[in-house]
């Protein structure tokens, strides 16, 4: 039996129809996943809770992500699933840990860093390497009711020099959307929240799978230029079943150079049926734009991969898309 409080914030997450109104249960035979900003997103696979990063966009803005980390903590997930240490992605773990009592996995920089957060209070944390591990390394494990879960090392965007000839990507340079900071202006609090974790290291990058039956979702919140600087990776991801749903970083520091090369290579490695991008909405309005600048040049980037080869591509956009119940749900089969 779970709380009030937790069933309303399931109900509000992963919509009514699919949490017990008593038990607070939520459905077993779908795989449904809800956004709340960046590359966050709340999981419920198999009707285990999970969340992939932990931070609810705030700083510049306010209310933009219409949800806080105490409702997120209210989902009473099992496990936190860091992709890397930034603030932008786990400034929240650690409240959010301590509240709800959920597993941080990730390495022992982002279990370190969830710590500080909450003031060297102990939370229970699965350490899968550290910074200095090689990249391409994988850790396999089972979590929840048989849920299996394969974590691959890589590497976080960077620009890279620019690549020419018919494989080229078109440079990506939206302008930033300063018109969000007017409408949702900052609450001192969100303010100092930022600047508390604005310089928190990366820790190393993971990518996560995940399988349960015949279901396969993948997750990594960066995409770095592995085609450049690590393409034994591309090897590693390859050799994993290939992906029902990706949801997968577009964002990123080479977009400026190689376009949105480095998220097509990801893509072409994981082969999923559905594309999710992630990362691409106006969290950092300074220097982000809103999700629809990345509706054509994702289009675009996919459509120089054999059709036959090409995934659904599932866009979310902000603001509509937070806590969109139904937005990204699939069936699951456990046969």
């Amino acid at each position: 039996m779970v709380s009030s409080q937790t069933i309303a914030a399931r109900q509000r997450f992963f919509g009514a129809d699919a949490v017990d109104p008593a038990s607070g249960a939520v459905r077993d035979d779908r795989v449904l996943v809800s956004w709340f900003g960046c590359a966050s997103f709340a999981v419920a696979m198999g009707g285990v809770v999970f969340l992939l990063d932990a931070w609810v966009p705030r700083g510049l803005t306010s209310g933009y992500v219409p949800t806080t980390p105490e409702e997120v903590a209210a989902l009473a997930p099992e496990a936190i699933f860091i992709g890397h240490g930034h603030f932008d992605h786990a400034a929240d773990a650690g409240a959010i840990a301590r509240d709800s009592g959920a597993v941080v996995h990730g390495t022992a920089e982002h279990c370190a860093t969830a710590r500080k957060q909450v003031g060297g209070a102990e939370l229970a944390c699965k350490e899968l390497g550290s910074s200095a591990s090689p990249v391409g390394e994988r850790y396999d494990f089972e979590f929840a009711s048989g849920i299996s879960v394969t974590a691959v090392r890589h590497i976080h965007s960077a620009r890279t020099a620019r690549r020419e000839g018919p494989d080229a990507s078109t440079p990506m340079r939206p302008r930033p959307c300063l018109c969000d900071i007017r409408t949702y202006p900052p609450s001192f609090a969100d303010a100092g929240h930022l600047a508390r974790n604005l310089l928190a290291p990366e820790g190393g990058v993971l990518l996560y799978q995940f399988r349960l039956g015949d279901f396969v979702l993948t997750w990594h919140d960066s995409s770095g230029p592995l085609v450049d600087k690590a393409p034994h990776v591309l090897e590693v991801l390859r050799a994993l079943p290939a992906s029902d749903v990706h949801i997968g970083a577009v964002q990123g520091f080479n977009q400026f150079t190689n376009g949105l090369r480095d998220p097509r290579s990801y893509v072409e490695a994981l082969r999923p049926k559905v594309f999710v991008p992630n990362h691409h909405d106006n969290w950092l309005p300074f220097m982000t734009a809103r999700g629809e600048a990345f509706r054509t040049p994702v289009h675009a980037e996919l459509a120089r991969m054999p059709e036959t080869e090409r995934p659904e591509i599932r866009m979310l956009f902000d603001r509509d898309d937070y806590l969109a119940p139904g937005r990204l749900s699939f069936e699951l089969s456990k046969s």
